[in-house]
């Protein structure tokens, strides 16, 4: 029998949302960089097979050999992976894929088909967020502007990504009358700036 007791770094993490510090919602529903984030730690930590089996013939069977040669182990290392998935996304996201007795590559993928499932619902409702954000909402034009760039990093993670010209004409739509002088200077540049 193998010896279940032997060190494993996954065991040793003890604060997963200092190592992926997002926390996935369905607000932000900033999935791509979560899973992103999520996929580093699982290959630092040697687990990635425990979110994503192998689906080659020959690994599969090396996967399936090393599991079965250390069970225990393989279990502990799962059960810490879907730990790692439980803490790192919101109350309602864990709601709505816990099962009892699961494994860390359900779990997975009951995550990736929240957000995936719902892409054409998800880009209309950020296209829709992108358009009708103004600097009225915010207190300051750095806060305005980080909001319309978190809002096209999450087009670009669903498909729908959105050029810098396009950010820049969103940005100069959205400011105030009193902004008028400066919005039609930029609008008659030939080359728009898009470093921010």
């Amino acid at each position: 029998m193998a010896d279940s007791s032997k060190f494993h770094s996954a065991l040793n993490v003890t604060n997963v949302k200092s190592l992926i510090t997002i926390t996935l919602d369905m607000e932000t529903a900033d999935y791509y960089s979560w899973a992103t984030l999520f996929k580093v730690q699982a290959k630092v930590h040697q687990v990635l097979h425990h979110i994503l089996p192998p689906t080659d013939a020959v690994e599969l069977q090396k996967y399936e050999a090393t599991k079965a040669a250390d069970l225990p182990l393989w279990t502990r290392l799962d059960a810490a992976v879907l730990q790692w998935i439980y803490g790192t996304i919101s109350h309602d996201i864990l709601q709505s894929i816990l099962v009892l007795d699961d494994v860390a590559a359900d779990a997975w993928q009951r995550v990736k088909q929240i957000f995936l499932d719902n892409q054409n619902a998800r880009v209309a409702y950020l296209e829709t967020k992108f358009t009708t954000t103004t600097l009225a909402q915010f207190t300051s034009v750095i806060e305005y502007y980080t909001r319309l760039k978190s809002l096209v990093d999450q087009l670009g993670s669903v498909g729908a990504p959105v050029s810098d010209t396009r950010l820049v004409l969103r940005l100069l739509a959205g400011l105030p009358a009193s902004y008028k002088h400066f919005v039609t200077t930029i609008q008659q540049k030939s080359v728009l700036p898009v470093r921010l």
